[in-house]
């Protein structure tokens, strides 16, 4: 599919500069109750990621707890900590916010980097290797790099950046020969654990999972106990590894691995170099093609001889973390059920989609969907669903294969994701009717105050929890701090750019982005808010503000978080302006604001993360 990336600005006033014409907006606007709490949870996100930093990160960005190799409590849990801190400054939280995570991400390679394990190999001269994870999952490896992910809706011209994301795809496209992860001849990731020390091809030791004990008493999030429990690490370190006692089965695909493209789309909306896009375009293809031999299921083990099972004899759904991946957990003492075949496999098939335009990559997902409506239960009324496939008595028994663990849906993220990049209304009829859904479909128009509100309170709770937090640097390790971070960014997400995000692992799939023409920076200019009100497959409403009454600001509108959608026109006071462009000007007088409502292209251009003012009539 030949797909266009232009970008232009319609045209109703005189340049306001150079390349830089567009709409002028002077009707005045009372500021809305949401669009004054829009700007104070900017603001208040902001004030306390400024104090977060200043209390747990030193002056080397080191983050002041107690560094461990582990999965349950290891490096991605040091650096998860700063999850959402780029997106808000993505956003449009302060630049202060973006330099704290920079210092952040620079200091957690070096700290962690010095780190050594005797136990496992996997850090026995550092976790770290040419800056990335030596060998982990990519459900750990996703969630410690989503702030890294989105660096560059901020910079995208920052060289270093640039060079680090095309090093980390290449990883995975065998342009390293310390990183033979990727088989080309059989197009699959050759084991659950990779990374820039490539494959590990054998059996994985509880060890690697866990680490390396270290002396103290430590507030622990993973515990059996509850969060923040003071418990002595060595006296509870057998738990620990009982807790991962039936993980160790390591050789082979996974739909995990399908999270690896984020690398390859962020280097090639970097760089445009089609050869992200080809081996994107290669490796999730090949998993549509086995999903498909295994009768719509997205398998849970690929062989290294590339097939569907092929570690299992044939048996697609066995594999740690797999769709059979019942355990008994020596930690709890209990029967666990740990399928996360959505978290590696809803991101690798929209990142094609995002890549392509081609809808049948979705397809794969809502075929998946119906192969588990098909097995649903309805008991009392009530419609549940199931969670795991295989023998329900776990994965080293040899029952007869069926759907499993039936209950209420867990899947309503992800089905909500389904129709946003779809938008058949066929596909809505899943989706659960709240909250934002419900919004959009004009069923709760409080929602948005009341999302503002919520998120607002979880900034003050946090900020109030960590400044009365009284634990020390020696008795935190990497996941406490998670319970404390302050940023709350999902209300922005949803109601500023029409985005939504399900899983741990992400791309911006959104209607629209923000940038500050002035400032020449991402996100929303000062005093601007924005309010996404109605989604339809080929139209976006939103509102724009200028709640400020001395100023006026410049606001660029992207149709999309990476450019990849298309603004045929605008509507504004019933006159409707040809737009034919993937980027709209708008100069937004003190106190004014409008409607403007799009009808648009979605999945039309080429995403990108060059700023509009970047790439005028780039095409690919």
């Amino acid at each position: 599919m030949i797909r266009t990336l232009l970008v232009c600005t319609v045209l109703l006033l005189p340049a306001l500069a150079p390349a830089q014409s567009g709409m002028r907006i002077s009707k005045p606007m009372t500021a809305p109750e949401w669009a004054l709490l829009q700007r104070e949870l900017l603001q208040q996100n902001s004030a306390a990621a400024d104090l977060f930093a200043e209390r747990y990160v030193d002056s080397r960005g080191y983050l002041l707890h107690t560094p461990r190799w582990g999965t349950l409590d290891g490096p991605d849990d040091a650096i998860e900590t700063f999850y959402n801190w780029t997106l808000l400054h993505a956003l449009g939280g302060s630049d202060s916010v973006l330099e704290h995570y920079k210092r952040a991400q620079e200091g957690h390679w070096q700290q962690y980097k010095e780190l050594r394990t005797e136990l496992t190999k996997l850090s026995e001269h550092g976790s770290y290797y040419k800056e990335f994870i030596t060998q982990s999952d990519w459900f750990h490896t996703g969630e410690g790099m989503r702030g890294f992910m989105f660096l560059g809706l901020s910079e995208p011209n920052n060289e270093v950046f640039r060079t680090r994301m095309k090093r980390f795809a290449g990883m995975y496209m065998n342009e390293d020969p310390e990183a033979p992860n990727y088989d080309p001849e059989k197009k699959l990731i050759k084991s659950i654990w990779t990374g820039s020390k490539g494959p590990m091809l054998h059996k994985a030791t509880t060890y690697d999972w866990v680490g390396d004990p270290v002396p103290g008493s430590f507030h622990l999030l993973h515990n059996e106990a509850g969060y923040g429990k003071l418990l002595n690490l060595e006296a509870y370190y057998p738990k620990m590894l009982a807790h991962c006692d039936e993980y160790l089965d390591s050789v082979g695909d996974h739909p995990l691995n399908l999270a690896a493209t984020n690398l390859a789309l962020n280097a090639y909306m970097l760089t445009g170099d089609e050869k992200y896009r080809n081996w994107v375009k290669e490796y999730v293809g090949a998993w549509k093609e086995r999903t498909a031999a295994a009768g719509g299921n997205i398998p849970s083990n690929v062989g290294l001889d590339g097939k569907p099972g092929g570690e299992y004899n044939g048996q697609w759904w066995k594999g740690t973390y797999g769709w059979n991946f019942t355990i008994f957990d020596g930690e709890i003492e209990k029967i666990a059920h740990r399928n996360t075949v959505t978290s590696g496999a809803w991101p690798g098939f929209s990142n094609a989609f995002l890549m392509t335009g081609d809808p049948s990559f979705i397809g794969v997902l809502r075929k998946q969907m119906d192969n588990i409506y098909a097995a649903k239960k309805v008991e009392n009324g009530r419609e549940l669903l199931p969670r795991m496939y295989g023998d329900p008595n776990g994965y080293k028994h040899n029952g007869a294969p069926s759907w499993y663990q039936h209950g209420p849906s867990v899947y309503g993220g992800r089905l909500t994701e389904i129709y946003l990049w779809s938008m058949d209304r066929k596909d809505f009829e899943r989706v659960p009717k709240e909250g934002w859904i419900a919004y959009l479909e004009g069923q709760d128009p409080e929602y948005p105050v009341k999302a503002l509100r919520r998120d607002l309170e979880r900034v003050r709770r946090q900020v109030e929890r960590f400044r009365t937090d009284d634990t020390t640097a020696d008795t935190r390790l990497a996941d406490y701090l998670l319970g404390l971070q302050p940023v709350a960014t999902d209300a922005l997400t949803n109601l500023t750019v029409g985005g939504h995000f399900a899983g741990r692992i992400w791309t911006l799939h959104s209607r629209f982005r923000y940038f500050d023409a002035e400032g020449q920076r991402a996100g929303l200019p000062p005093d601007v808010s924005a309010l996404v009100e109605k989604l339809s497959a080929d139209s976006a409403t939103v509102t724009v503000v200028n709640v400020g009454g001395v100023h006026p600001r410049t606001l660029v509108i992207q149709a999309g978080g990476y450019g990849e959608h298309h603004f045929d026109s605008v509507t504004v006071d019933g006159k409707t302006t040809p737009v034919n462009g993937s980027s709209l000007t708008v100069r937004l007088e003190p106190g004014a604001g409008a409607k403007l409502e799009f009808k648009m292209a979605r999945y039309k251009n080429a995403p990108t993360l060059a700023f509009p003012w970047d790439r005028a009539w780039y095409t690919k």
